[in-house]
């Protein structure tokens, strides 16, 4: 358990750059239609509503009329990072990681150098794209945000299957094997997805994590969405066994925003370190002075650090 400190200045890590000599993983993509999914086949919206009116006598002088669209149709990539050193066969541990395409090039980086210096375990990563757009609303919002486990069942049922079938690699089903990763919303997914499913997944990597009230739709057992995590959840549960990286940057959103919005991004992350270490979890709290949300020179000074990390107590 700690609290680390960095900043204001930041270079990105040697690992974090292509080494010659270094064996290269491959990167396999495919995509998946909101219409083949049984559990996000796309949101649905309300249409030409028109509301009860009365006249002065009362009579009723319009229906009520409320018109569903069809859902939304989307495509999502899934990227699969397999590395060189993975046999053929053997249950390879690896990692999920939310908003896929803006980390697949980077977490390549990464793990080719981390692999090949056997700082992480020989495994893979699963980069996923969200269904699309962003906060209250969006298909992203919806599957990234919300707090249950259907987004873990999701990954599970419909997107692990296709992954082994589209490379041919063996994933662990072991849950000491599992890691899920993300930034902003898509952290708050990954510890969301290792909150309600401990026996799927035991490693989380969370940067600028929306530990905030943004849940969509509202929740009657969770009303203040991902802030529930710190103020009730963690604190009434029983540690569960899990181990956890995460990080806020100094100057993330609504870093001057008064508790009682429950949408201020730091005070959110320190409260969760704070739950995190009460509880006896295994945990890395990073605070980043200066940074902003997901500042990517913090992700690129601090992201092999924290696989070697979150790693560190699994056989090489």
């Amino acid at each position: 358990m700690s609290d680390v400190v960095i900043g204001p200045d930041y270079a990105p890590a040697p690992e974090t750059l292509v080494r010659a000599g270094v064996p290269v993983g491959a990167i396999h993509a495919f995509t998946m239609d909101s219409r083949d999914s049984a559990i996000y086949p796309g949101i649905r919206r309300l249409e030409n509503e028109i509301t009860k009116r009365r006249d002065a006598f009362g009579n009723r002088i319009a229906a009520a009329e409320h018109e569903q669209s069809e859902a939304a149709p989307y495509t999502r990539t899934v990227w699969v990072y397999v590395p060189a050193q993975y046999v053929p066969g053997a249950p390879a541990p690896f990692v999920v990681v939310q908003d896929g395409y803006h980390y697949v090039n980077r977490v390549r980086r990464v793990l080719d150098n981390l692999i090949a210096a056997k700082r992480v375990p020989v495994m893979v990563a699963v980069l996923v794209d969200s269904g699309g757009g962003d906060a209250q609303g969006s298909q992203r919002g919806l599957e990234y945000d919300t707090l249950s486990g259907r987004y873990s069942d999701f990954i599970e049922t419909e997107v692990l299957p296709r992954v082994a079938a589209a490379t041919g690699v063996t994933l662990t089903d072991d849950p000491n094997g599992r890691a899920t990763m993300g930034v902003s919303s898509g952290a708050a997914c990954a510890f969301t997805m290792a909150w309600f499913h401990p026996e799927r997944y035991r490693r989380v990597l969370s940067y600028s994590g929306t530990y905030v009230n943004q849940q969509s739709p509202v929740s009657a057992v969770t009303p203040r969405g991902a802030w529930e995590y710190h103020a009730t959840l963690i604190p009434a549960a029983a540690r569960k066994p899990l181990r956890i990286w995460l990080e806020v940057g100094e100057k993330d959103l609504h870093h001057d925003d008064p508790e009682e919005t429950w949408h201020n991004w730091p005070l959110a992350n320190q409260r969760m370190a704070a739950v995190l270490a009460a509880k006896g979890y295994a945990y890395r709290f990073t605070l980043s002075l200066g940074g902003r949300h997901a500042d990517p020179r913090v992700v690129e000074q601090t992201l092999p650090g924290a696989l070697e990390w979150l790693w560190e107590d699994h056989p090489r």
